[in-house]
Parts: structure tokens; C-alpha cells; sequence
């Protein structure tokens, strides 16, 4: 299995970064994984990291190499992460639960499935075109889909960033799924609203097209952070090109940066994964609020049941 990736986060003009993502990948398997704590909800932050790290937790776990049935296996994790973010409201004592997006993508044996709640979005592009994107679980996308406001409404509409969907609320989130089969050359970026709502589908597609990740990303956010100014969002993007299964499955030779953030898994044995998780904190002058022992804790306390129910699976 052979990628290039490039992750980057900017806190922009906000107090705080909230936003976390990273990837972990085994010999056959690789998750993506992105999400925004939500500013409106004290600790978003904390929502955030919890969920990522749980997710990612739960793959290292059950990729041995890769996962079996992975629709079933995003559904279950990201409803671990939505507990594991109660559990640490619980353990903290804090007056409300924070809540926090998610968009993940777990990519084997050349095919990806993803799975979202609320506005991080994921883009699936070839040579330039947008195969796919992730509808976001926004007031203004059920009202384009009822046909009551236009698509060009996205960025303007006064409702456009309340969600109905997300990790933390009083609900269970409901978990969106898509999927589609990957060429050598493909991209796949996850982003933050902090970067796709500042520029325009068309535009993202073509700083994309034919450049490596490590310069197309740079290039969005900073072309994000721009259209933001001093009051911006946070803008985080996660973006892969896919090389393919195998050594056998390019079908052009990377150029030298291509080359340069390139990662091959060939040379793994069954047990080995690796993780680059980003937790913002470098921006954030708070840091994180809790370390990686005390959220180990919390998902340690869904971690039997998670176990139980993932025999399902096998």
C-alpha cells in the first residue's frame, strides 16, 4: 500500500485551535480522520480530541492487518466516540457536554469508505473533477435539498452553520456513509468548514489538480486564511493521493515532493501500525485540556462493550 499525505491545522482568527485530525495505517489499511470541536459548545476542543483519538484507538485495535466489514466498523467507532465524549463530560465534571464534526475515511484493498456527522467534509477527486463529496448536516442543505434556498446560498445563507447532526448532543448522531473504489493518481482531502466555506468547490478541485499534496494543501489554506481575515475560522485540512494497493497498481511515477511525503507499507509485518495525530495544541494557548492519560481512561470505560460488540464483525 503505497500514499502520499500532508495534514495542517491554522487557528486563524479565532482564540482557540478546536480543531483535530490524523491518520493511522497498518500494512493493508489506512484510516483518516478529521474533526472540528463545535465553537458554539464550551470544550469543543476536548470533544474534538477525544473523538479522534478514539477512533484511531479502535482501528490500531482491529486493523490485523485490515478491518473486516468497514461500514459496520466507522458506524460502531464514531458511536464510541460520542460516548467516550459523555464519559468525559462525566469524569470532568463539566456543566455540558462538549460536541464536536466528524468525517473519517478508511481506505484497504483499493477502496475507500468514509462516514460523517455535521459539516467536516471529505472530497474524493480525480484529474481534477470532484467524484464525490460529503453533503454537510446543515439547516441550509436540507433546505436546498427541499429545493426552498439555491445551492450558491451555501456561503450567505444566515442558517448555514446550524447543524442537525454531531458527537456530543443529547441524541445519538446519525452516521452518513459513502464509498468508491480508488485509482493510482486519486485524491482525498478532509477538511474543516474553516476551509470549504471560504472557497468554492471548482476552486478547491483545481489547486488540487496536478499539484502533490504537500504544496495543494498549503495553498488552500492559505488561499482559506485569506478569504477569512482577521475574524476567520480555524482552517484544517488531511489530504492523501493514492498510489494504489501495490507497487504494481501505479500507473505514473511520482515526482520528487510526491516522493518526499510518500509512504509505503509493504515492509510491515501484520501487528505494526503507525499514527500522525495533530491535536492543534501548538496553537492553541491553552494547550489541550486533558492529556492522552486521562482520555485513555475515558475510552477505556467504553472499551469493554466496543470489544464485545466488535466480535460481531469477525
Amino acid at each position: 500500500m503505497q500514499f502520499s499525505v500532508y495534514q495542517e491545522s491554522h487557528i486563524g482568527g479565532r482564540r482557540l485551535n478546536q480543531d483535530r485530525m490524523g491518520y493511522s495505517y497498518t500494512r493493508d489499511a489506512l484510516l483518516l480522520v478529521l474533526a472540528d470541536g463545535m465553537g458554539g459548545h464550551l470544550y469543543g476542543e476536548v470533544a474534538a480530541t477525544v473523538a479522534v483519538q478514539t477512533i484511531s484507538q479502535l482501528f490500531q485495535q482491529q486493523a490485523t492487518p485490515y478491518v473486516k466489514k468497514p461500514e459496520q466498523f466507522l458506524q460502531r467507532a464514531i458511536l464510541a466516540a460520542h460516548e467516550a465524549i459523555h464519559s468525559q463530560r462525566h469524569k470532568q465534571g463539566l456543566s455540558a457536554t462538549p460536541c464536536t464534526t466528524i468525517v473519517a475515511a478508511l481506505i484497504q484493498h483499493n477502496a475507500a469508505v468514509w462516514a460523517h456527522c455535521g459539516d467536516s467534509r471529505l472530497y474524493w477527486l480525480r484529474a481534477g473533477q470532484v467524484l464525490a463529496r460529503t453533503r454537510d448536516h446543515s439547516h441550509i442543505e436540507t433546505l436546498i435539498a427541499q429545493g426552498r434556498a439555491q445551492p450558491a446560498e451555501r456561503s450567505t445563507h444566515p442558517d448555514r452553520n446550524k447543524l442537525y447532526n454531531c458527537l456530543g448532543a443529547d441524541s445519538l448522531p446519525r452516521v452518513e456513509l459513502g464509498q468508491g473504489v480508488l485509482q493510482a493518481g486519486d485524491q482525498l482531502m478532509l477538511c474543516s468548514d474553516g476551509l470549504w466555506s471560504m472557497l468554492p468547490d471548482h476552486e478547491i478541485a483545481a489547486v488540487l489538480c496536478g499539484q502533490p499534496v504537500v504544496r495543494a494543501v498549503p495553498a488552500l489554506l492559505q488561499a482559506a486564511l485569506t478569504a477569512g481575515g482577521a475574524l476567520g475560522d480555524n482552517v484544517t485540512a488531511l489530504a492523501i493521493q493514492w498510489q494504489g494497493s501495490s507497487i504494481a497498481d501505479q500507473l505514473v511515477q511520482p515526482g520528487p515532493e510526491e516522493r518526499s511525503t510518500m509512504i509505503s507499507t509493504e515492509a510491515l509485518s501484520q501487528q505494526e501500525h503507525s499514527s500522525s495525530l495533530v491535536d492543534g495544541s501548538a496553537t492553541d494557548p491553552r494547550g489541550d485540556l486533558f492529556d492522552d492519560a486521562a482520555i485513555e481512561r475515558a475510552i477505556a470505560e467504553i472499551r469493554g462493550a466496543i470489544e464485545k460488540s466488535s466480535q460481531l464483525l469477525k
